[in-house]
């Protein structure tokens, strides 16, 4: 149970990922569909396989359309539902919910949607639907990806460009051998919400900047490049310039023909991200090791931490992610919705494990807070019982602030650090970039996080020195529910690029 729908969506996002199992969430027809919106969106784009459902008014009633219908359902989630259907017949209810688990497992996985009349639940179903199994990987084409290999193995300087696919699918040891079999360097796509690979590995660059003539920049000198399990490519601000550098060829390996359909450049191979890594590692052949450059500092982030000068009365953000990641354990799951300090966190804490790191693959606001919930259920679940950090910036916390409430009765180990500058210093920098500084509306008011972690059934504290943040960490992490840590750090305004 959640007090909010997106918070509801969300939370089921964090279990399915986590788990690697679709779930079911339901919500309340058209408005609980409506507040469920950038949620699904950001489905969508994490590929995560969730049933929506959402009542919908009594059918003798549907023709006058009378409060909270779901007036054209099929539409309604569109455009990032892959499926969206009301029964015709009640009868149709059973079968319509095995369509939409198949649907929502086949590749590429993602939420779908079903809207269900009221007193559909009353009627007879037609018959027992047929339990059967569906397919959730694509194979490679044979020759496609014997040639794949071929250009790779006879390239002077190949690179490797990891994607979210490849964390989904449990494919870090897979990128790890064809990496060393190649001896290639290896990037994170650009905004990569989950690690495609071992931030610590001598191999690894970092993550791409998202714009089309930086991320052509970085990639300068490589001959032979392929994208594995991501977008080609995931851009934000304009930046104008070639999409490649010169001499570089770009291969493209997707599970989703509309994404491979999009991409401006490159040769595509529709093919699960993990058995692509699999057919690859048996086809190249064993090249002599680039020689190894110096691990990235900022790591996924496209650009590196701002430089501060001497320590002062207020923290900065890198002090504060270093301090909280000298107390807890090597097994803690990392969440984080704090754009502005995307630099500094992967620079103080990276990400060395697989499925110990999540964010939103939308850049949409309000969905980590709620999706630790989800993350942490499945952490109870499954009986691994990791904790979970979520860095979360002072404007971020309002947009699904609701699931406090559900992490709270369900006593989940979470800990919500609000590393709080007191402005929206991320549209601060597109400002900057845009050539419009002072932009108003993002300095935010004086807002009460302690306050409003106790109102939610949280335990909550402010701390302004390293000692204090670490006798908070510790004590958030010997409690058995959530802990809403406020933090004041020193504003800055990163480099978008």
């Amino acid at each position: 149970m959640a007090l909010q729908e997106a918070s509801a969506v969300a939370i089921a996002d964090g279990y399915a990922q986590a788990t690697r199992s679709p779930a079911l969430v339901n919500v309340h027809t058209s408005a609980g569909i409506s507040n469920t919106m950038s949620n699904i969106m950001t489905a969508a784009m994490n590929h995560t396989p969730l049933i929506v459902t959402a009542g919908n008014q009594t059918r003798d009633m549907l023709l006058m359309e009378p409060w909270l219908t779901n007036v054209e359902p099929e539409m309604l989630t569109k455009p990032w539902a892959k499926w969206s259907y009301q029964p015709v017949r009640a009868a149709d209810v059973p079968a319509a919910f095995m369509r939409a688990y198949a649907i929502a497992v086949q590749p590429p996985a993602g939420p779908v949607f079903l809207s269900i009349p009221l007193d559909d639940w009353e009627q007879p179903a037609a018959s027992t639907p047929v339990l059967r199994s569906v397919a959730t990987q694509i194979g490679p084409d044979p020759e496609r990806i014997a040639d794949f290999a071929r250009r790779l193995s006879g390239a002077k300087n190949p690179v490797l460009i990891y994607g979210s696919s490849i964390a989904r699918g449990d494919g870090w040891a897979q990128a790890v051998t064809l990496a060393e079999k190649l001896g290639a360097p290896v990037w994170a796509a650009p905004s990569s919400e989950r690690p495609p690979f071992p931030e610590n590995h001598p191999q690894y660059r970092g993550g791409l900047p998202f714009a089309i003539g930086p991320l052509a920049d970085r990639l300068a000198g490589h001959d032979v490049g392929i994208v594995i399990g991501a977008p080609v490519f995931r851009y934000y601000p304009y930046v104008a310039g070639e999409y490649l550098p010169e001499g570089m060829a770009l291969l493209h390996v997707t599970d989703d023909p509309a994404e491979a359909g999009k991409a401006p450049v490159g040769d595509s191979l529709l093919c699960d991200a993990v058995l692509a890594l699999e057919g690859l590692i048996e086809r190249v052949v064993d090249r002599a090791p680039s020689k190894p450059a110096e691990v990235n500092p900022h790591r996924m982030a496209p650009h590196p931490a701002p430089l501060v000068g001497d320590p002062g009365e207020v923290m900065t953000a890198l002090e504060l992610f270093e301090t909280i990641r000298s107390v807890v354990p090597d097994a803690t799951v990392l969440m984080e919705e704090s754009p502005s300090n995307i630099a500094e966190l992967h620079t103080a804490w990276p990400i060395e494990e697989p499925d110990s790191f999540y964010t939103a693959a939308s850049g949409s606001l309000g969905w980590t807070l709620p999706a630790s919930v989800g993350v942490a259920l499945a952490e109870r679940d499954s009986g691994r019982n990791r904790p979970v950090v979520v860095m979360i910036g002072d404007g971020s916390f309002h947009y699904a602030i609701q699931a406090l409430g559900t992490a709270a009765a369900h006593r989940l180990p979470i800990l919500y650090v609000v590393p709080r500058n007191g402005e929206y210093a991320i549209l601060k920098a597109f400002a900057e970039l845009e050539d419009t500084p002072g932009v108003p509306g993002l300095d935010l008011p004086s807002l009460d996080f302690v306050a409003l972690g106790e109102g939610y059934g949280c335990a909550a504290e402010r701390a302004e020195t390293v000692t204090e943040v670490q006798v908070a960490v510790k004590a958030a992490l010997d409690r058995s529910g959530p802990t809403v840590l406020e933090v004041p750090i020193l504003p800055t305004v990163p480099p978008l690029l």
